[in-house]
């Protein structure tokens, strides 16, 4: 057992020794890496491991999600500081965020509200927001209405993320014909996995099992030729399809 723990101490030092080599890091870097093995091993992920890390799309992403483990609810009680402090339109959307993503939809829709007013009361940011706080809180036709608003007062304002919400709000609303077209859209020009996860998801809930079988080809096609850091970025959407490929596995052995 004392030779595994040595070994991977080796390890791990020889990979920062890598490290400090390819990225071109101070020579001394590798002198402490194998003179002190452990010691150096910590140092050098703390000074220029984790900074690097930091500043990479999946660095941010592993470190936010650390953050928000560690401390949930860490931004809400910010924003709440922040509004306390000036209650601006700014402050508002930020406590209504903050609410929307710990889970509590509910209590940021009068931040949104309030936001909504004078001459931001047809901004298309706000109401994208608020629209997806008030589908966070099952409020399906309300939200609707307000992205129907949204493109009525803003006819050039574009969003992939807008399309996808009113997506969903239409299967949430089981408008399942309007549904499908406007997947068919936003899969057409929008190459995120999360839409075509989420409709292969709807597709097989709709007990549509040749549409789906379809769209995971399509899927798999996407993934063939998707790089490895965006596999990386996009492992919950890879998770859930895999989850789909089964289900959907499942019926075509039982419609077999």
């Amino acid at each position: 057992m004392p030779f595994l723990g040595i070994g991977l101490i080796g390890a791990i030092a020889l990979f920062f020794a890598f490290h400090a080599i390819r990225t071109q890091q101070d020579r001394y870097w590798i002198y402490i890496l194998f003179m002190v093995p452990l010691l150096g091993s910590i140092i050098y992920f703390a000074m220029i491991f984790l900074p690097e890390l930091r500043s990479t799309p999946l660095g941010y992403q592993v470190e936010s999600k650390l953050r928000k483990a560690l401390d949930p609810e860490r931004e809400l009680r910010e924003a709440q500081k922040q509004y306390e402090i000036s209650q601006t339109t700014s402050t508002r959307i930020d406590l209504g965020k903050a609410l929307v993503d710990n889970n509590r939809a509910d209590e940021a829709l009068i931040y949104y509200q309030q936001a909504l007013t004078g001459i931001y009361a047809t901004s298309p940011d706000i109401l994208l927001q608020y629209a997806y706080a008030l589908f966070m809180d099952h409020q399906y036709t309300k939200a609707k209405e307000t992205l129907n608003f949204l493109r009525e007062k803003n006819p050039d304002y574009k969003s992939n993320e807008g399309h996808l919400l009113y997506t969903k709000i239409l299967v949430s609303l089981n408008e399942r014909e309007q549904a499908k077209e406007e997947f068919e859209v936003l899969i057409s020009y929008y190459p995120s996995l999360e839409a075509i996860s989420f409709y292969l998801q709807t597709l097989i809930g709709w007990n549509n099992i040749d549409k789906a079988n379809h769209v995971l080809q399509i899927i798999e096609q996407r993934l063939k030729h998707l790089p490895k850091h965006s596999k990386r970025l996009n492992t919950q959407w890879i998770k859930e399809i895999e989850q789909s490929k089964q289900k959907l596995n499942q019926l075509n052995n039982e419609v077999n």
